[in-house]
């Protein structure tokens, strides 16, 4: 009998404590699309110093060039990708009322009708995995899961973001693992 994979479009991916030295090391990822030809992330809690103006030449909406700049993952740190939301959005292709878009023509849409009730957030680069790379990476237990939420994507600052889930998650190793210094021999 074979076995059915589990694809985790919608989940948060933490670093399970496996992961030091790397990247990816204390990270939170936002799984976007995840089918058996891989998957595509974006990592939440890491901002560069840059502005979404400073990185992209086009005739954004103040409010839109000075939203800051997220490293979404080390591949392709030029391609930009957006993460949006509003009240209702029938349309979202990662979890109900969120969205992924690349297009800079939607980008361009969505500064001229911001609102209050709409919410963005900007990256240069991605996460991605080949097939199977992830599953293989889960099997390992090199990341925790977790469900996302519109407050984990939008409201939770970058700084807290893994420590705030694994406090969430629950269990004493989580506890233990969100309490730990980065640098163990600081420690």
């Amino acid at each position: 009998m074979a076995k059915t994979v589990k694809f985790l479009q919608g989940q948060l991916l933490l670093d399970s404590g496996k992961l030091g030295g790397s990247f990816f090391s204390r990270t939170v990822v936002l799984i976007c699309q995840h089918d058996a030809e891989g998957a595509f992330g974006l990592v939440l809690n890491r901002v560069t110093e840059n502005k979404v103006g400073d990185a992209l030449v086009a005739d954004l909406a103040d409010t839109l060039k000075e939203m800051p700049l997220h490293l979404g993952g080390p591949v392709q740190p030029t391609a930009l990708s957006f993460l949006h939301t509003e009240d209702f959005l029938p349309e979202a292709n990662v979890m109900p009322n969120l969205n992924l878009g690349h297009s800079l023509d939607t980008l361009l849409e969505l500064g001229e009708s911001f609102s209050p009730g709409k919410k963005l957030k900007m990256f240069a680069g991605y996460a991605g995995w080949s097939p199977g790379q992830l599953e293989d990476e889960m099997k390992r237990k090199a990341w925790l899961t977790f469900p996302a939420s519109l407050e984990l994507v939008f409201e939770t600052g970058p700084e807290q973001l893994w420590q705030t889930i694994l406090k969430r998650k629950g269990g004493w190793q989580n506890l233990l693992l969100s309490q730990m210094p980065e640098d163990l021999s600081s420690n």
